[in-house]
């Protein structure tokens, strides 16, 4: 099958660039797969899993979290506000981070510190219901 170029980009580096065959993507008007000569689009990210199939054997999966896609001749490049490899992530540290997040928005004295706690727990639970776990 034939590559194209697919970068994803996260505010802190760029996490994957190379020569793929194709990228599942978690649109705001739903899922999508990008293949080599695939239509020019620009979307919004929901919170979702991109699969990378660089080849048949070889699949890179990220949980994003928001962000923009764009399909060029050029190929695909996703500019995510948080990319993060879903083999470095766990459950039970996902659910205790949760726990953790809930206990200080009820600790909190001050609201800016509240809506923090609570844009953290937001963003935690976006991620669990993305993994189905």
């Amino acid at each position: 099958m034939p590559d194209f170029h697919f970068e994803l980009v996260s505010p802190e580096r760029l996490v994957f660039a190379g020569a793929v065959e194709s990228v599942v993507v978690p649109g705001t008007e739903g899922q999508f797969t990008v293949l080599k000569d695939h239509a020019p689009l620009m979307t919004t990210l929901k919170p979702g899993v991109i699969d990378i199939a660089e080849s048949k054997a070889l699949l890179h999966r990220f949980f994003v979290r928001g962000g923009f896609a764009e399909v060029s001749p050029a190929g695909l490049t996703i500019l995510a506000e948080q990319a993060i490899p879903l083999e470095s992530l766990d459950a039970a540290r996902i659910d205790a981070d949760i726990k953790d997040a809930e206990e200080d928005i009820a600790d909190a004295s001050v609201d800016e510190t509240r809506r923090l706690a609570a844009e953290k727990r937001d963003q935690l639970l976006e991620l669990k219901a993305a993994l189905k776990i």
